[in-house]
């Protein structure tokens, strides 16, 4: 282990601030007329930044032994590969009579 971190108080707030506003962001985003495919991304892409920021001050990824965070990014990396393969094999399926 590490040790123990006391997490400052600023930058808990700071998280909560940032987790809130993107929060707020993630809503505009259905406000706003975004072509098709690009609203998706935006979507996930404010996704993926909230959930870096609890995963490095609540989870002490920013704190924590380097090691750590190489496992994490490692275990999505992994993660994002089967998704992808899954993904692969769909396009090769044969829809039978034309039913989606």
């Amino acid at each position: 282990m590490s040790g123990h971190h006391i997490i400052p108080l600023k930058a808990l707030l700071g998280a909560g601030v940032a987790l809130l506003v993107l929060t707020f962001l993630t809503v505009a985003v259905t406000w706003i007329h975004i072509p098709e495919p690009f609203n998706v991304v935006v979507a996930i892409a404010i996704a993926v930044v909230k959930a870096a920021v609890v995963c490095l001050i609540f989870m002490n990824l920013y704190w924590d032994n380097k090691f750590n965070t190489l496992v994490f990014l490692s275990s999505i990396l992994f993660l994002l590969i089967f998704i992808a393969i899954t993904l692969l094999d769909t396009l090769f399926r044969d829809i039978p009579f034309g039913i989606y």
